[in-house]
């Protein structure tokens, strides 16, 4: 058996109140088709890996008996693109309607960085090596 850390991560799964919202949100700003998609979720390919919005009454069935946590709860991972140039994706996102978090802003070990949620609350960040 190969071990684990030495292979890639596929999917993330990630939990969603609106799903035809969230799933539209995807479409707009990083200009995605659906890969796949049912009455229940849609999954989107980012090149090497592929992000699967499901709707949040399937989370339960998932991971049981754990909890499935409600977008007030807080962030608890964020996702980070490279990018080339932070402030042309920022205005590019804001032409979209995208409203961000923070940034752009300059970090202490030399990046250059911006953050944003989706409409369930999954935080996002376009980082550039400065």
């Amino acid at each position: 058996m190969s071990i684990l850390g030495q292979m890639n991560v596929d999917v993330v799964t990630v939990f969603v109140e609106d799903l035809q919202g969230t799933k539209a949100f995807y479409q707009d700003v990083f200009g995605l088709s659906a890969v796949y998609e049912d009455d229940v979720s849609a999954v989107f390919s980012f090149g090497n890996m592929s992000i699967n919005l499901l709707n949040i009454s399937e989370a339960y069935g998932l991971i049981e008996p754990g909890a499935v946590a409600s977008r007030e709860s807080g962030s608890r991972f964020q996702f980070t693109i490279r990018v080339e140039d932070v402030d042309a994706v920022c205005n590019e996102l804001h032409s979209r309607g995208v409203v961000l978090l923070n940034g752009p802003v300059d970090r202490p070990w030399g990046v250059r960085t911006a953050a944003f949620t989706d409409p369930a609350g999954h935080v996002w960040e376009i980082a550039q090596q400065i």
